[in-house]
């Protein structure tokens, strides 16, 4: 991609890789992305918000590519990493940004937004529920822990790294193929993706993410009520995560406008991009 501008920030406990783009003076855009990704998860939407004129941020979250990679769970306290994208806000000198969380990310933006309203004009969130629907269907509802399984088969010591890194990291990218659609990620794009879960530690660190949320359960659920202007795109196809609790996060929000896309998976930034890339620009100029 063109224009883009790579950076670290050396924060308080990690140092973050991150790239920007777009006017050093446009409205700051944060995008966090999820599992297994790094920044580049965002690649259909930087270009599209730089050219609108926003100023982007896209970080490598830590146990990410080219950001620290910690060995221990700990490390991952849903706390810490919100205040990974605190810090560097304030690294940057943005009092206020846009904030668009996508899986991993959107948990991450979640939190955020409960805890730390008054740094984020909006939120929008793709493909993950409120943490408290999560942790409330977890418990109660057998179909989604079904589709959960993975969570708790990441909870082993060493051996889901080991069979996800088999072949040159195959069983990353086959779970990459086999939960989008055909189209959703080229060849070339799988090659960016291996780059990146090639890096020391990388598979660990971004396993440590599910293990911490499972060790601090009481940190996985806040019920507060979301007062930013919210924005939920959700992919119907999800193979892991079910509608209904797009729906049943929407009602945790004040004010709220729930976009499906009946054809576009869990990647729905990728399957529906043009769409998303739309939605994006015209709640970020509502705010």
């Amino acid at each position: 991609m063109d224009h883009i501008e790579k950076h670290f920030a050396a924060l308080e406990r990690v140092r973050l890789h991150f790239v920007t783009a777009g006017p050093q003076d446009g409205a700051p855009v944060l995008l966090l992305h999820g599992f297994p990704e790094f920044w580049y998860g965002w690649r259909h939407q930087i270009p599209a918000l730089a050219a609108a004129g926003y100023r982007v941020i896209a970080p490598d979250q830590r146990g990410y590519n080219l950001s620290d990679r910690p060995g221990d769970w700990r490390a991952y306290d849903m706390e810490l990493l919100a205040g990974d994208m605190l810090q560097l806000m304030d690294h940057l000198g943005y009092e206020k940004v846009h904030l668009v969380g996508h899986d991993w990310g959107a948990q991450v933006a979640w939190w955020l937004a409960i805890f730390h309203p008054e740094r984020f004009h909006d939120l929008t969130i793709l493909n993950v529920p409120h943490p408290f629907v999560m942790s409330r269907n977890l418990r109660k509802n057998r179909r989604q822990l079904l589709k959960s399984w993975y969570i708790f088969f990441f909870q082993i010591p060493w051996l889901p790294e080991f069979l996800l890194g088999l072949g040159d990291n195959a069983g990353l990218a086959k779970l990459l193929r086999r939960s989008g659609k055909p189209s959703t990620f080229t060849d070339a794009d799988i090659a960016r993706y291996h780059e990146a879960w090639r890096q020391p530690g990388a598979k660990r660190g971004m396993l440590n993410w599910y293990r911490a949320i499972m060790r601090r359960a009481s940190q996985a659920m806040p019920r507060g009520t979301i007062d930013l202007p919210t924005l939920i795109l959700w992919g119907e196809q999800d193979v892991a995560l079910s509608l209904e609790m797009a729906e049943q996060s929407a009602a945790l929000c004040r004010d709220v406008r729930l976009k499906t896309f009946p054809e576009a998976t869990h990647w729905v930034a990728s399957d529906a991009a043009d769409a998303v890339n739309a939605e994006l620009i015209a709640f970020f100029q509502e705010h």
